[in-house]
C-alpha cells in the first residue's frame, strides 16, 4: 500500500512538475531581448475617386520586397494582476519597390513602370495579462500602440505616417520542452494619418483613417537557457483616406485613397532573462 502511494505520489509530481515546466517555457520566451532580420512585401494601391472629372479608378501601386530589421524587449512578470506582459518593438526596411501607374504629365495606368526607394519605420508598445488556460497553453489580451511611416521614393518623395491603437490577444502553446508556438490577432483603428509631398508641387495633409488589422505565427525555440532562435510571420492591413484638395502652382492636387497591405517574414535570435 505504500508503494501504491509512492508511485501514485511520484507520479503527480512528475504531472505537476511537467505543468510548470510547460508554463515556465511560455514566460521563458516572453522575458528576452531579440533582434530579428526582417522582409516585408509592401502590396499599395492608390484609386482615385474622379474629382474635377479626371479618371475613376486604379491610378498607382507599389509592391515588392524590402529587407530590414526588427529589435524587441518583451516582459512577463507579476507586478499588478500576476503575468503582466510588456513588449516594445521596432523596425526599419530599406529597399526598393516596383512601381505600375503614370507619368505626371498623364497617361494610363500601366504606362509607366519603374523602382522607387522605400524606407519603413515602425513602433509599437504592447501591455496585458497572461491566463493559464492549460499546463502548457496561456492566453493574454492585449493593447497596442504604434506609429507607422513610410519614405516614398516616388515622383520627388512623400512620406506616409500615422499612428494606431488596438486590441488583440496572443495565444502560446508548448507542445514539448524549449519550444513555444504563438499566434496573435489584432483589430484597431489608425489616427492622425498624414502625408508629406516634397517638391514645388508639394504640399502636407490630413488622410482620412482607417480600421487595422493585424495577424501573425511564430515559433520560438531555446537552444539553451539564454540563447533563443524564432521565426514568424505577420499580415496587417489598413487604409488611408483621399486628402483634401490643395492649389498648388497654379492647379489643385490631392492625395487620393490608398490601402496599404505588409506581409512580414522574419528569423532572429533572443536573450531570455
Amino acid at each position: 500500500m505504500n508503494i501504491r502511494k509512492a508511485i501514485i505520489l511520484a507520479a503527480s509530481s512528475a504531472c505537476c512538475a511537467s505543468a510548470l515546466a510547460q508554463i515556465q517555457e511560455i514566460k521563458s520566451s516572453n522575458n528576452q531581448i531579440g533582434f530579428q532580420a526582417i522582409s516585408s512585401y509592401v502590396d499599395y494601391k492608390e484609386t482615385n475617386d474622379g474629382r474635377f472629372g479626371t479618371a475613376v479608378g486604379t491610378l498607382n501601386t507599389e509592391k515588392g520586397w524590402v529587407p530590414g530589421f526588427a529589435v524587441s524587449a518583451s516582459v512577463m512578470q507579476d507586478w499588478l494582476f500576476g503575468n503582466d506582459y510588456l513588449q516594445f518593438q521596432y523596425s526599419r526596411n530599406k529597399g526598393h519597390t516596383d512601381y505600375t501607374g503614370s507619368l505626371l504629365t498623364g497617361g494610363a495606368f500601366g504606362s509607366a513602370v519603374q523602382q522607387n526607394d522605400a524606407t519603413l519605420i515602425d513602433y509599437s508598445l504592447r501591455w496585458g495579462k497572461g491566463f493559464s488556460v492549460n499546463q502548457a497553453v496561456m492566453l493574454t489580451p492585449y493593447l497596442e500602440f504604434g506609429r507607422h511611416e513610410w519614405k516614398r521614393g516616388v515622383n520627388q518623395g512623400e512620406t506616409y505616417t500615422n499612428n494606431y491603437y488596438g486590441i488583440g490577444a496572443l495565444a502560446q502553446y508548448s507542445p514539448m520542452p524549449r519550444l513555444v508556438l504563438s499566434a496573435n490577432a489584432l483589430i484597431g483603428r489608425t489616427t492622425g494619418a498624414d502625408i508629406s509631398v516634397g517638391g514645388p508641387l508639394g504640399f502636407n495633409g490630413s488622410l482620412g483613417n482607417s480600421n487595422l488589422y493585424k495577424v501573425g505565427l511564430s515559433a520560438d525555440y531555446a537552444f539553451s537557457q539564454r540563447f533563443r532562435g524564432n521565426v514568424g510571420l505577420n499580415y496587417s492591413a489598413f487604409k488611408y483616406g483621399a486628402s483634401a484638395n490643395y492649389p498648388v502652382g497654379g492647379t489643385v492636387t490631392w492625395e487620393p485613397d490608398s490601402r496599404t497591405r505588409y506581409t512580414t517574414i522574419s528569423a532572429g535570435v533572443g536573450y531570455a532573462f
